[in-house]
């Protein structure tokens, strides 16, 4: 279906046989956590290394719990579906 372009509830898609392109964008989480490493490895900050990874930890903590309330909502969903 290279080059086929269909309609998409108003917007145009172009479906290519491309592989996956790699952005170069970095999140908040991930430009704190490069400063604070390299603040810490250059004495600028003594802070322990569960402070200085803080930005990925708590960003691992949110991502884990939506997964997790939307596994449980899915579950709700198709319980109440059965009655």
């Amino acid at each position: 279906m290279d080059g086929d372009i269909k309609p998409n509830g108003g917007y145009v898609m172009r479906e290519t046989k491309s592989s996956t392109t790699v952005s170069g964008e970095i999140s908040l989480a991930g430009l704190l956590t490069i400063a604070f490493i390299v603040l810490k490895l250059t004495g600028y900050i003594d802070w322990s290394w569960w402070w200085v990874l803080s930005p990925v930890c708590i960003t691992f903590a949110i991502t884990l719990a939506l997964v997790v309330a939307s596994v449980l909502a899915a579950q709700v969903y198709e319980e109440v579906q059965r009655e």
